[in-house]
């Protein structure tokens, strides 16, 4: 419009049409005009106003977010001090903050960082495939239990493949996880048997909170040996891993919070509970309960970003080619190893002032073996041969074994006994010579009796040999005929009256 009227061009026409674009009067759009044209404003000019200072965003914080408490204290401060400025009224104050603080950051200065977090944005990874990505977390249950008698809340391990949502292992502690539960968890994602088969196999990547240091460090130490790298997110940034920590949501709202002596359900005047007597579910009964919501997580659960689909229809559609990991590297899964060289002595293999045995141990007294073990797992083992490095088999503890144990230990060392009797009996027989039946006066002579697999070879040698090779006519002239042998007669000549014939 100002270049309009720096041209003469500008009209009453204008001037209404711009009007009718705003939505306001050609009144109020002519007088635009002339202050465009007096002092070059194109922007309605702001009144001086109140503003919220650092001062002033400190005593937020100091109250809690309380602005009634502000304003008496800036109240007092100008008392205090003549020359202040005069304080603003309680309304100004108000309609300040609301203006220049944003709901997060008032929602901050009155609650925390979890209530100014509440009310950022955050955007969406990419979709990827099955098994690309997992995330894994631990996950503190607000139910007690009873353990072997005592009311214990317990803790679940788990991870959940982040393209199709399925959760892929699970492991289940009575206590705060150590870095056992890891392990046994991972395991079980990697195996793709039931329960969670067939979801499992290798993935690409997995991503933990690094807040839970030894949860990273497990991960990071187990998946290592399989060139899987482990993402440590920052502490305390739950949004980074949104897959897992909706699955711990979830869980406790669509499954935890009904199961008894749930610990957030509703208190009565004063905090007492409905039924502070409510009987306890026992520890494997809340293990069973948990894998029972876990499969139908898996298989009858259709979350909204799967487009109808199952989990387990959603990974099975996946057509991404799956890395599976073979049982006997499973075996040696994230074992520790203490780096001590052990001696298998008669008594199994003692470690950690305990002996542990094995069936196969029998006959191996001597051999220099090193161990390997789950973290704060005792009953068991693993041993491996120090020259080889050769897996040698696992062992139980020799003072908890079962009598079953025992009798595998018996039965393999009865078993090698019958064996060396066997073989020396055989080396008896070879021992025995025999010889020829004589019938002058001679030497003897060795019988060397074939063996029934040297004589198959020879039978075998013989039938793939050309007899008609081995014929040899000329080795015996032939002599004259009897005369009893019928001897062949020359061809007659027929005479002429037969030829004309």
């Amino acid at each position: 419009m100002l270049d309009l009227d720096e041209r003469g061009e500008l009209t009453s026409a204008h001037v209404r049409l711009v009007a009718q674009a705003l939505g306001k009067s050609e009144r109020t759009v002519w007088r635009w005009l002339a202050a465009a044209r007096e002092d070059r404003r194109f922007a309605r000019m702001e009144a001086s106003h109140f503003t919220v200072t650092a001062e002033v965003r400190r005593l937020l914080a100091l109250w809690g977010g309380n602005a009634s408490r502000v304003h008496a204290e800036l109240v007092q401060q100008a008392a205090k001090d003549p020359g202040a400025p005069a304080p603003p009224s309680l309304s100004t104050l108000h309609r300040a903050i609301r203006r220049d603080l944003t709901r997060g950051k008032r929602a901050g200065l009155k609650n925390g960082e979890a209530a100014r977090r509440a009310h950022d944005v955050f955007g969406q990874r990419p979709a990827t495939h099955r098994n690309a990505v997992w995330e894994g977390d631990h996950k503190h249950v607000p139910v007690e239990v009873d353990v072997e008698g005592e009311l214990a809340t317990p803790w679940v391990t788990w991870f959940i493949d982040c393209a199709t949502k399925a959760i892929t292992g699970v492991a289940v502690t009575a206590h705060a996880p150590s870095r056992d539960a890891v392990p046994a968890s991972l395991r079980i994602s990697i195996t793709r048997t039931e329960p969670f088969g067939p979801v499992g196999g290798l993935p690409g990547q997995i991503r933990v909170d690094r807040g839970k240091e030894f949860l990273c460090r497990a991960v990071t130490a187990a998946m290592g040996a399989f060139a899987v790298p482990v993402t440590d997110l920052p502490s305390y940034s739950p949004h980074l891993k949104g897959t897992i920590e909706a699955l711990n949501d979830a869980v406790e709202e669509m499954f935890l919070v009904s199961l008894p002596r749930y610990t957030g359900r509703q208190k009565l005047t004063g905090g007492r509970l409905a039924d502070p007597d409510a009987p306890a579910l026992t520890y494997e009964a809340f293990v069973g309960l948990l894998l029972d919501w876990v499969a139908w997580w898996n298989t009858r659960h259709h979350p909204d970003a799967l487009n109808g689909k199952t989990p387990l229809e959603a990974w099975q559609a996946d057509a991404t080619p799956l890395t599976d990991v073979p049982a006997e590297q499973l075996a040696t899964f994230a074992l520790e190893d203490d780096g001590r060289t052990y001696t298998i002595s008669s008594s199994g293999v003692r470690s950690r002032r305990r002996d542990y045995l094995a069936p196969w141990m029998n006959g191996r007294t001597g051999t220099k073996v090193s161990v390997r073990h789950l973290p704060h797992h005792d009953d068991n083992i693993e041993v491996f041969d120090v020259t080889t490095g050769h897996h040698l088999g696992p062992a139980f503890l020799a003072a908890a074994a079962s009598r079953e144990q025992i009798r595998s230990v018996q039965a393999a060392r009865t078993t090698a006994a019958r064996r060396l009797k066997a073989d020396l009996k055989a080396a008896e027989k070879l021992r025995r010579r025999r010889f020829e039946a004589s019938t002058t006066a001679a030497p003897p002579r060795p019988l060397a009796s074939p063996t029934s697999a040297q004589a198959e070879k020879e039978l075998g040698a013989a039938a793939q040999t050309d007899r008609r090779a081995l014929a040899r006519p000329d080795f015996i002239p032939h002599g004259p005929a009897p005369e009893t042998w019928a001897r062949p007669r020359p061809p007659r000549t027929p005479t002429p009256d037969e030829d004309r014939n």
